[in-house]
């Protein structure tokens, strides 16, 4: 196997090949990934290194079943969106990397995300503890056939992320409106068209921004907004360059693949946000107030094995968009020995840490 060095090398080449990478963006995240004290923003950078990594240290996990999956699956990757019913709704916030993958491979990532968040001092709950929640979360919504989340009525705990004073209207458009101060751009023609598609008729001369230093993983892709005052208020669109997943990348494939985001998304079992599709190459969302990525902060606030199951759950939600995966998936999890899940996500973290640690030693300068 290749050092993390190397293979980042040859990922971002390979990424390339799609779209022009934003150097400075790129730059920002290798600094991140290098944090002293916090192997989290490393794992979040660096889902191209999972399949590779994955296959070595949980072979036996490989061969599972194959389901829709997030793929770059973690604690942060869950936010909330408006449905067409202007209900507020919570998942998988970011599908840039879904693929067709074992379903194991979702939920060791998930669980290895928990343990790492514990060291980062962002979640207090043991790994047994979390994988057991994960685990009773994702059979329970197997055996029922998906359990869309709608933060309405029910749900009380994610509700409460949700609807954190930090994501109030007034600090949200106080933050994305800076943008304005920034140099005016002219996004690439597909990604200008996309943005002002769904804007209203009278409204179609928005600020085009570009969006630095947003994200993690999609560190360096071009990501452009569209942002305009319209009767009373703020509205925003955002164009991400969309790229093949990493995993195409690990299997040796020099760029033929396609995106399976939209397939992934639109299979759910969820209330999906009208906003959120593909179109000529971007990822176009709507960004709004608590319509976004929810912190891990905001973890510290809420009862942290509710929404862990909640997210085990929702895991599933992605999975059943292949029929009759349900069924499969839970004959072959009881075979499965005891423990595997817990052991698995150990693993997996120890792994992460050791390319944590090469990665910073990497970047010492040299004396």
């Amino acid at each position: 196997m290749i050092n993390i060095v190397t293979a980042t090398q040859d990922y971002e080449a390979w990424l390339a090949r799609f779209f022009p990478l934003f150097a400075p963006d790129l730059a920002y995240k290798r600094e991140r990934m290098a944090d002293p004290d916090d192997p989290f923003p490393f794992f979040r950078g660096t889902y191209y290194r999972w399949p590779v990594v994955w296959a070595a240290t949980c072979p036996e996990l490989v061969s599972a079943p194959r389901v829709p999956a997030a793929g770059d699956l973690h604690v942060e990757n869950f936010g909330t969106w408006r449905d067409v019913d202007g209900r507020l709704c919570w998942g998988v916030n970011d599908f840039d990397e879904a693929d067709t993958l074992p379903y194991t491979s979702d939920l060791v990532r998930l669980a290895t995300s928990a343990r790492l968040a514990r060291r980062s001092g962002a979640l207090d709950m043991k790994t047994s503890d979390a994988c057991r929640v994960i685990l009773d979360g994702y059979r329970d919504a197997l055996a029922a056939g998906g359990t869309p989340f709608v933060l309405e009525e029910h749900h009380p705990a994610i509700r409460t992320m949700g609807m954190a004073s930090e994501r109030a209207p007034v600090r949200f458009w106080a933050k994305l409106t800076k943008l304005l101060d920034e140099p005016v751009v002219d996004p690439p023609a597909a990604a200008r068209d996309a943005l002002v598609r769904e804007l209203p008729s009278d409204g179609r001369a928005p600020a085009f921004r570009f969006r630095a230093r947003a994200g993690m993983g999609s560190l360096g892709r071009p990501r452009f907004v569209a942002l305009l005052e319209w009767r009373g208020g703020w509205m925003c669109r955002e164009a991400k360059a969309l790229a093949p997943p990493a995993t195409e990348w690990a299997s040796g494939s020099r760029g033929t693949g396609s995106s399976k985001l939209a397939e992934v998304v639109e299979k759910a079992v969820r209330a999906p946000d009208p906003f959120y599709r593909v179109e000529g190459g971007w990822v176009i969302r709507r960004l709004a107030p608590r319509c976004s990525r929810i912190e891990l902060d905001h973890l510290k606030k809420v009862d942290a094995g509710r929404v862990l199951a909640a997210m085990g759950a929702e895991t599933a939600n992605v999975h059943l968009g292949a029929p009759g995966a349900g069924a499969e998936v839970l004959r072959h999890v009881v075979r499965l020995p005891s423990g595997w899940f817990e052991r698995a996500a150990k693993d997996m973290a120890s792994a992460v840490e050791r390319d944590w640690q090469a990665w910073r030693s990497a970047r010492r300068p040299k004396t």
